[in-house]
């Protein structure tokens, strides 16, 4: 299992835009950013941005910000709500004037998923998703690929619900040793490469019972399934079987 995201092509575009979510004018808009994908435990609230592509010069501060993260084609893809964002220090190169790095002070929330920062760029580079692509991550990759594609799913307008026009899923449990593994898994299956079909089992419920989308999941036939039981809480594996009998989906293991 690999540890992390592979690097993705050069991102010559805005991938991340802060903006006043009130007037939605652009208070910073960069291709790099650190900072803001850390360890809950991190105390600092300096982000800095990099590889700038716009910033507004006169307004310093911004009490209801948001975070936009935008694909290649510019549309938006993630969002993050983050409060209030004060401008600090602009560092210009002497020789070409060019904005280098801008440096901001946060102080609302920010991700509690440090790999999110290398899973957005290849969100957002332009390359489609492939098939199973999370289960070559490890454990912490993981959930951040979860959280990434809530994020995205909910940021792009989705809705809660079944989109794929086939009600019966298949899941490997081979490739199913971790509660995100299980819920990108089933994401994938519903929704196709990198959807989303809940993030817990409150939000299971949610995504079974929901009228949104094309269709409504009838049968899920997970293979491996022992393979999975190993790996996996037992109080967690029977939830989900009395979800699914709640809301009559037919589970097959085997």
């Amino acid at each position: 299992m690999a540890s992390e995201i592979p690097a993705t092509v050069e991102m010559n575009f805005p991938l991340y835009v802060v903006s006043d979510e009130q007037s939605e004018g652009v208070l910073v808009a960069s291709g790099a950013v650190k900072g803001f994908f850390v360890d809950p435990s991190e105390e600092s609230s300096e982000v800095i941005f990099s590889k700038i592509h716009e910033l507004k010069w006169g307004k310093r501060t911004v009490e209801g910000a948001v975070l936009e993260v935008m694909n290649r084609q510019r549309e938006k893809i993630g969002e993050y709500p983050i409060g209030r964002a004060v401008l600090g220090s602009v560092d210009v190169a002497e020789a070409t004037g060019v904005i280098s790095r801008v440096v901001c002070r946060l102080f609302g929330n920010r991700c509690e998923y440090p790999e999110a920062e290398r899973i957005w760029p290849r969100w957002a580079s332009g390359v489609p998703l492939e098939k199973g692509e999370w289960y070559r991550l490890s454990e912490n990759y993981q959930a951040a690929w979860l959280h990434v594609a809530q994020n995205s799913w909910f940021a792009s307008s989705h809705r809660a619900g079944c989109y794929g026009t086939d009600n019966v899923v298949h899941l490997d449990g081979a490739h199913i040793s971790t509660r995100s593994g299980f819920f990108c898994a089933l994401g994938e299956a519903v929704n196709g490469p990198g959807g989303y079909f809940g993030s817990n089992l409150d939000a299971l419920a949610d995504c079974i019972s929901s009228d949104f989308g094309e269709g409504r999941l009838v049968r899920v036939v997970w293979r491996n399934f022992q393979e999975s039981q190993e790996s996996l809480d037992g109080a967690f594996l029977a939830s989900i079987v009395e979800i699914m009998h709640e809301f009559h989906v037919d589970l097959v293991t085997c």
